[in-house]
């Protein structure tokens, strides 16, 4: 396959979900980023200014003009951050909280496109959206994402269920490629030294081998 294509293709998903922000942020009487912000910190709870700017891929001066506007508006309060007194922790207001949930949910013509995929296609799709993200993150190109392969609690491959060959030792729990999360509120991101060997494991289609399967149901981290 022609990668250029396959990435035109990915860019015409993605001009649905730049139209869908954009017309949301347009009825709520707010930016494309201002309602971006908002959405990030309903999601991910309280941070910082360059947090923020990270976590969207935007400038700092960028991030800041819109948490200004947020804050005249009053959809977002700045609080002294418990770790750092010097530092500030932007809040959602409870008026920003109800403009957030304006900003969730997909289009309802990408989910009907999804549905039609079966299992098995969703299942690929969605290891492969693991594998480039993961690269993105490696470049330095997009911030790191909470999901299943950079986390201490995933461990890949060490079921003998085709179906389920996956373990989350958060919920203690066997899932499939299908079940993948790319941004988990438990995520807790794995040490460098444990990362190489998850990933590899991860990508090895086949079967745990024995040394490493007991480590399914226990958290290695403990």
């Amino acid at each position: 396959m022609n990668s250029e294509q396959l990435i035109s293709g990915l860019n015409r998903i993605s001009i649905l979900l730049r139209s869908q922000d954009w017309q949301k942020a347009e009825r709520a009487d707010l930016t494309a980023t201002q309602g971006q912000i908002l959405s990030q910190l309903h999601t991910r709870g309280p941070a910082r200014v360059g947090a923020i700017a990270e976590a969207l891929g935007v400038a700092q001066p960028t991030a800041t003009t819109a948490v200004g506007a947020l804050v005249r508006k009053g959809l977002v309060e700045k609080r002294a951050d418990p770790a750092d007194a010097r530092a500030s922790l932007l809040h959602l207001t409870r008026a920003g909280r109800r403009k957030a949930q304006a900003f969730e949910g997909v289009p309802e013509a990408l989910l009907a496109a999804v549905d039609e995929l079966d299992e098995s296609e969703r299942a690929a799709f969605l290891r492969s959206l693991t594998k480039m993200i993961r690269s993105l993150q490696r470049q330095r190109a997009i911030p790191v994402q909470r999901m299943c392969a950079t986390c201490v609690h995933f461990r890949p491959n060490v079921h003998d269920d085709a179906d389920a060959p996956h373990h989350c030792a958060f919920v203690d729990a066997a899932f499939g490629d299908a079940k993948l999360r790319l941004d988990c509120g438990d995520h807790e991101a794995l040490p460098d030294e444990r990362a190489v060997a998850t990933w590899r494991r991860f990508v090895d289609a086949g079967s745990a081998n024995e040394t490493d399967a007991p480590s399914a149901a226990t958290d290695e981290a403990s």
